[in-house]
Protein backbone atom coordinates (compact mmCIF):
# COMPACT_ATOMS: atom_id res chain seq x y z
CA UNK A 1 0.00 0.00 0.00
CA UNK A 2 1.16 3.43 -0.69
CA UNK A 3 2.31 5.55 2.00
CA UNK A 4 0.15 8.96 2.97
CA UNK A 5 2.55 11.31 1.32
CA UNK A 6 2.26 9.06 -1.94
CA UNK A 7 -1.53 8.96 -1.45
CA UNK A 8 -1.71 12.85 -1.54
CA UNK A 9 0.33 13.43 -4.67
CA UNK A 10 -2.21 10.89 -6.66
CA UNK A 11 -4.90 12.69 -4.79
CA UNK A 12 -3.87 16.43 -6.08
CA UNK A 13 -2.34 15.02 -9.21
CA UNK A 14 -6.39 13.41 -9.89
CA UNK A 15 -8.03 16.57 -8.50
CA UNK A 16 -5.91 18.81 -11.08
CA UNK A 17 -6.25 17.19 -13.63
CA UNK A 18 -9.99 17.70 -13.23
CA UNK A 19 -9.61 21.23 -13.58
CA UNK A 20 -8.88 22.38 -9.66
CA UNK A 21 -5.80 24.16 -9.26
CA UNK A 22 -5.70 23.27 -5.15
CA UNK A 23 -2.77 25.45 -4.03
CA UNK A 24 -4.04 26.27 -0.84
CA UNK A 25 -5.23 22.53 0.19
CA UNK A 26 -2.03 21.42 -1.30
CA UNK A 27 0.43 23.23 0.89
CA UNK A 28 -2.23 22.64 3.77
CA UNK A 29 -2.35 19.03 3.58
CA UNK A 30 1.12 18.68 3.35
CA UNK A 31 1.41 20.48 7.15
CA UNK A 32 -1.17 17.96 7.95
CA UNK A 33 0.98 14.84 7.17
CA UNK A 34 3.66 16.65 8.46
CA UNK A 35 1.67 16.59 11.98
CA UNK A 36 0.71 13.06 11.26
CA UNK A 37 4.32 12.03 11.38
CA UNK A 38 5.03 14.27 14.10
CA UNK A 39 2.63 11.91 16.28
CA UNK A 40 3.51 8.75 14.91
CA UNK A 41 0.44 7.73 12.80
CA UNK A 42 0.38 5.68 9.81
CA UNK A 43 -3.35 6.51 9.32
CA UNK A 44 -5.83 9.36 9.13
CA UNK A 45 -8.08 9.40 12.02
CA UNK A 46 -10.69 11.86 13.47
CA UNK A 47 -9.23 12.53 16.30
CA UNK A 48 -5.48 13.89 14.59
CA UNK A 49 -7.33 15.74 11.82
CA UNK A 50 -9.63 17.69 14.57
CA UNK A 51 -6.29 18.13 16.83
CA UNK A 52 -5.12 19.52 13.46
CA UNK A 53 -7.10 21.53 12.39
CA UNK A 54 -7.55 23.61 15.90
CA UNK A 55 -3.74 24.04 15.94
CA UNK A 56 -3.91 28.13 14.96
CA UNK A 57 -4.54 30.31 17.61
CA UNK A 58 -6.39 33.12 17.04
CA UNK A 59 -8.20 32.99 14.03
CA UNK A 60 -12.20 32.44 12.87
CA UNK A 61 -13.70 29.52 13.79
CA UNK A 62 -14.26 29.31 9.91
CA UNK A 63 -10.56 28.72 9.32
CA UNK A 64 -10.23 25.67 11.46
CA UNK A 65 -13.55 24.53 9.47
CA UNK A 66 -11.58 25.39 6.29
CA UNK A 67 -8.73 23.35 7.51
CA UNK A 68 -10.64 20.54 8.74
CA UNK A 69 -12.76 20.37 5.56
CA UNK A 70 -9.37 19.86 3.07
CA UNK A 71 -8.69 16.97 5.23
CA UNK A 72 -12.04 15.38 5.18
CA UNK A 73 -11.61 15.48 1.02
CA UNK A 74 -8.49 13.68 1.03
CA UNK A 75 -9.83 11.24 3.42
CA UNK A 76 -13.12 10.38 1.61
CA UNK A 77 -10.84 9.73 -1.67
CA UNK A 78 -7.99 7.70 0.79
CA UNK A 79 -10.62 5.18 2.55
CA UNK A 80 -11.61 3.79 -0.49
CA UNK A 81 -7.71 2.15 -0.50
CA UNK A 82 -7.30 1.94 3.56
CA UNK A 83 -10.14 1.12 5.14
CA UNK A 84 -8.49 2.39 8.69
CA UNK A 85 -8.95 5.72 7.48
CA UNK A 86 -11.30 7.86 9.47
CA UNK A 87 -13.66 10.60 7.42
CA UNK A 88 -14.22 13.68 9.78
CA UNK A 89 -17.91 14.20 9.97
CA UNK A 90 -19.41 17.34 8.51
CA UNK A 91 -20.35 19.00 11.31
CA UNK A 92 -17.77 18.89 13.54
CA UNK A 93 -17.06 22.01 13.40
CA UNK A 94 -19.30 24.83 12.30
CA UNK A 95 -17.92 26.59 9.20
CA UNK A 96 -20.32 29.54 9.39
CA UNK A 97 -17.86 33.05 9.32
CA UNK A 98 -18.92 35.97 11.26
CA UNK A 99 -19.17 39.40 9.26
CA UNK A 100 -16.83 41.53 10.68
CA UNK A 101 -19.24 44.63 10.94
CA UNK A 102 -17.87 47.62 8.77
CA UNK A 103 -16.18 50.74 10.06
CA UNK A 104 -17.53 53.93 8.71
CA UNK A 105 -15.31 56.48 8.99
CA UNK A 106 -16.21 59.89 10.23
CA UNK A 107 -15.45 62.74 8.06
CA UNK A 108 -12.48 63.90 10.88
CA UNK A 109 -11.04 60.42 10.75
CA UNK A 110 -10.38 60.47 6.85
CA UNK A 111 -8.83 63.97 7.30
CA UNK A 112 -6.95 62.61 9.82
CA UNK A 113 -5.94 59.46 7.56
CA UNK A 114 -4.79 61.55 4.69
CA UNK A 115 -3.12 64.07 7.11
CA UNK A 116 -0.84 61.29 8.34
CA UNK A 117 -0.45 59.92 5.02
CA UNK A 118 1.00 63.09 3.89
CA UNK A 119 3.66 62.34 6.42
CA UNK A 120 4.97 59.52 5.27
CA UNK A 121 8.43 58.74 4.30
CA UNK A 122 10.71 59.59 1.99
CA UNK A 123 8.89 63.28 2.66
CA UNK A 124 10.36 64.35 -0.80
CA UNK A 125 9.09 60.73 -2.78
CA UNK A 126 5.30 60.50 -4.60
CA UNK A 127 4.77 57.56 -1.45
CA UNK A 128 2.98 60.17 0.29
CA UNK A 129 1.23 61.79 -2.13
CA UNK A 130 0.06 58.03 -3.85
CA UNK A 131 -1.23 56.94 -0.41
CA UNK A 132 -3.17 60.81 0.04
CA UNK A 133 -4.63 60.33 -3.62
CA UNK A 134 -5.29 56.37 -2.87
CA UNK A 135 -7.36 57.52 0.25
CA UNK A 136 -9.09 60.44 -1.38
CA UNK A 137 -10.11 58.18 -4.02
CA UNK A 138 -11.94 55.65 -2.15
CA UNK A 139 -13.57 58.05 -0.13
CA UNK A 140 -14.78 60.08 -2.87
CA UNK A 141 -15.87 57.11 -4.87
CA UNK A 142 -16.27 53.78 -3.19
CA UNK A 143 -14.15 52.26 -5.68
CA UNK A 144 -13.08 48.44 -4.65
CA UNK A 145 -9.36 49.09 -2.92
CA UNK A 146 -8.59 46.52 -6.06
CA UNK A 147 -10.26 48.98 -9.06
CA UNK A 148 -8.73 51.94 -7.34
CA UNK A 149 -4.96 50.02 -7.80
CA UNK A 150 -5.68 48.85 -10.54
CA UNK A 151 -6.42 51.53 -12.59
CA UNK A 152 -3.70 52.65 -15.68
CA UNK A 153 -3.15 56.05 -16.64
CA UNK A 154 -4.97 55.43 -19.21
CA UNK A 155 -8.40 54.80 -17.64
CA UNK A 156 -8.11 57.85 -16.16
CA UNK A 157 -9.57 60.68 -17.86
CA UNK A 158 -8.49 63.71 -16.43
CA UNK A 159 -10.25 66.28 -18.46
CA UNK A 160 -13.91 64.96 -18.10
CA UNK A 161 -13.04 63.48 -14.83
CA UNK A 162 -14.32 60.06 -15.93
CA UNK A 163 -12.46 56.55 -15.17
CA UNK A 164 -12.90 53.22 -16.89
CA UNK A 165 -12.91 50.51 -14.68
CA UNK A 166 -12.35 47.66 -16.76
CA UNK A 167 -13.53 43.74 -16.28
CA UNK A 168 -13.63 44.44 -12.36
CA UNK A 169 -15.53 41.92 -10.35
CA UNK A 170 -18.05 39.33 -12.36
CA UNK A 171 -15.96 40.59 -15.54
CA UNK A 172 -17.97 43.79 -15.55
CA UNK A 173 -16.76 46.79 -16.87
CA UNK A 174 -18.03 50.38 -16.44
CA UNK A 175 -17.59 54.15 -16.16
CA UNK A 176 -17.57 56.33 -13.21
CA UNK A 177 -17.81 59.93 -13.43
CA UNK A 178 -15.75 61.69 -10.63
CA UNK A 179 -16.39 65.23 -8.52
CA UNK A 180 -14.79 67.82 -9.91
CA UNK A 181 -12.45 68.42 -6.52
CA UNK A 182 -11.71 64.60 -7.03
CA UNK A 183 -10.94 65.55 -10.82
CA UNK A 184 -8.56 68.51 -9.64
CA UNK A 185 -6.89 65.80 -6.96
CA UNK A 186 -5.89 63.43 -9.30
CA UNK A 187 -4.88 65.92 -11.82
CA UNK A 188 -2.17 67.58 -9.20
CA UNK A 189 -1.35 63.76 -8.49
CA UNK A 190 -0.51 63.42 -12.08
CA UNK A 191 0.98 65.95 -12.17
CA UNK A 192 3.54 65.32 -9.09
CA UNK A 193 4.53 61.83 -10.69
CA UNK A 194 5.53 63.40 -13.96
CA UNK A 195 7.85 65.65 -11.71
CA UNK A 196 8.96 63.30 -8.64
CA UNK A 197 9.04 60.16 -10.29
CA UNK A 198 11.74 59.15 -13.06
CA UNK A 199 12.12 55.82 -13.52
CA UNK A 200 8.43 54.88 -14.27
CA UNK A 201 8.15 51.05 -14.65
CA UNK A 202 4.57 50.47 -14.72
CA UNK A 203 1.26 51.70 -16.80
CA UNK A 204 -0.37 51.83 -13.23
CA UNK A 205 -1.84 55.50 -12.28
CA UNK A 206 -0.87 54.97 -8.60
CA UNK A 207 2.43 54.22 -8.31
CA UNK A 208 5.07 53.43 -5.35
CA UNK A 209 8.09 54.78 -4.61
CA UNK A 210 10.16 52.31 -6.94
CA UNK A 211 7.76 53.70 -9.85
CA UNK A 212 5.81 50.05 -9.72
CA UNK A 213 2.17 49.41 -9.23
CA UNK A 214 1.12 49.56 -5.61
CA UNK A 215 0.11 46.05 -4.71
CA UNK A 216 -2.80 45.35 -2.22
CA UNK A 217 -0.74 43.97 0.73
CA UNK A 218 1.14 47.31 1.06
CA UNK A 219 -1.96 49.15 0.79
CA UNK A 220 -3.68 47.45 3.56
CA UNK A 221 -0.22 47.43 5.99
CA UNK A 222 0.22 51.52 5.04
CA UNK A 223 -3.52 52.18 5.89
CA UNK A 224 -2.79 49.63 9.22
CA UNK A 225 0.25 52.22 10.26
CA UNK A 226 -1.96 55.72 9.42
CA UNK A 227 -4.89 53.99 11.69
CA UNK A 228 -2.32 53.30 14.95
CA UNK A 229 -1.53 56.89 14.02
CA UNK A 230 -4.46 58.41 15.24
CA UNK A 231 -5.79 55.70 17.26
CA UNK A 232 -8.19 53.56 15.34
CA UNK A 233 -6.02 50.59 15.93
CA UNK A 234 -4.05 49.47 18.88
CA UNK A 235 -1.06 46.80 18.61
CA UNK A 236 -2.37 42.84 18.85
CA UNK A 237 -1.54 39.99 20.19
CA UNK A 238 -1.54 38.23 16.82
CA UNK A 239 -1.07 40.88 14.34
CA UNK A 240 1.37 43.66 14.85
CA UNK A 241 -1.06 46.61 13.89
CA UNK A 242 -4.00 44.83 15.30
CA UNK A 243 -7.79 44.98 14.24
CA UNK A 244 -9.64 47.88 12.99
CA UNK A 245 -10.51 49.58 9.86
CA UNK A 246 -10.21 48.20 6.18
CA UNK A 247 -9.89 49.77 3.05
CA UNK A 248 -13.14 48.03 1.71
CA UNK A 249 -14.77 50.00 4.99
CA UNK A 250 -14.26 53.17 2.65
CA UNK A 251 -16.85 51.85 -0.17
CA UNK A 252 -19.14 50.64 3.07
CA UNK A 253 -18.95 54.45 4.09
CA UNK A 254 -19.43 56.05 0.83
CA UNK A 255 -22.86 54.12 0.23
CA UNK A 256 -24.11 54.45 3.60
CA UNK A 257 -23.11 58.40 3.34
CA UNK A 258 -24.79 58.75 0.08
CA UNK A 259 -27.96 57.08 1.80
CA UNK A 260 -27.84 60.03 4.54
CA UNK A 261 -27.83 62.30 1.83
CA UNK A 262 -30.95 61.60 -0.38
CA UNK A 263 -32.31 61.31 2.76
CA UNK A 264 -32.04 64.65 4.35
CA UNK A 265 -32.33 66.02 0.25
CA UNK A 266 -36.06 64.44 0.44
CA UNK A 267 -35.20 62.09 -2.27
CA UNK A 268 -36.95 58.99 -2.88
CA UNK A 269 -34.13 56.11 -1.51
CA UNK A 270 -35.81 53.34 -3.34
CA UNK A 271 -35.45 55.47 -6.52
CA UNK A 272 -32.31 56.37 -6.25
CA UNK A 273 -30.86 52.95 -5.29
CA UNK A 274 -30.25 51.35 -8.43
CA UNK A 275 -28.48 54.64 -9.12
CA UNK A 276 -26.26 53.70 -6.69
CA UNK A 277 -25.78 50.08 -6.98
CA UNK A 278 -24.78 50.93 -10.98
CA UNK A 279 -22.30 53.32 -9.90
CA UNK A 280 -21.00 50.90 -7.16
CA UNK A 281 -20.83 48.39 -10.34
CA UNK A 282 -23.44 45.54 -8.88
CA UNK A 283 -24.67 43.12 -10.40
CA UNK A 284 -28.09 43.81 -8.83
CA UNK A 285 -29.75 46.24 -6.13
CA UNK A 286 -29.68 43.78 -3.14
CA UNK A 287 -25.59 43.60 -3.76
CA UNK A 288 -26.18 47.27 -2.55
CA UNK A 289 -27.97 46.46 0.68
CA UNK A 290 -24.55 44.86 2.18
CA UNK A 291 -22.88 47.84 2.28
CA UNK A 292 -25.79 50.01 4.04
CA UNK A 293 -24.87 50.47 7.92
CA UNK A 294 -27.54 51.50 10.16
CA UNK A 295 -25.30 54.14 11.65
CA UNK A 296 -26.96 56.50 14.07
CA UNK A 297 -27.19 59.56 11.57
CA UNK A 298 -28.48 57.20 8.80
CA UNK A 299 -31.63 56.01 11.31
CA UNK A 300 -31.98 59.09 12.43
CA UNK A 301 -32.30 61.17 8.73
CA UNK A 302 -34.62 58.24 7.75
CA UNK A 303 -37.12 58.93 10.94
CA UNK A 304 -36.52 62.81 10.07
CA UNK A 305 -38.15 61.80 6.60
CA UNK A 306 -41.18 59.26 7.95
CA UNK A 307 -42.32 61.95 10.64
CA UNK A 308 -42.41 64.53 7.74
CA UNK A 309 -45.67 65.39 6.79
CA UNK A 310 -47.22 64.36 3.18
CA UNK A 311 -49.61 65.31 0.88
CA UNK A 312 -52.65 63.28 0.76
CA UNK A 313 -52.73 61.93 -2.80
CA UNK A 314 -56.46 62.54 -4.34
Amino acid sequence: MKSLREALGDYLYLRRALGTSLREPGSTLGQFLDFLDSEGATSITIQHALRWAMLPAGVQRATWARRLSMVRGFARWWSAFDPRTEIPPVRLLEGRKQRNPPHIYTEDEVNGLMSEAARLRPSTGIRPWTYVTLLGLLASTGLRPGEALALDVEDVDLQNGILAIRESKFGKSRYVPVAESTRMALLRYAQMCDKLCRNVQTKAFLVSQRGLRVHGCAARTTLAILSRAIGLRSPGKVRPHGRGPRLRDFRHTFATRKLIEWYRDGRDVVLELPKLSTYLGHVEVCHTYWYLQAVPELLQAASELLAAPREVAR
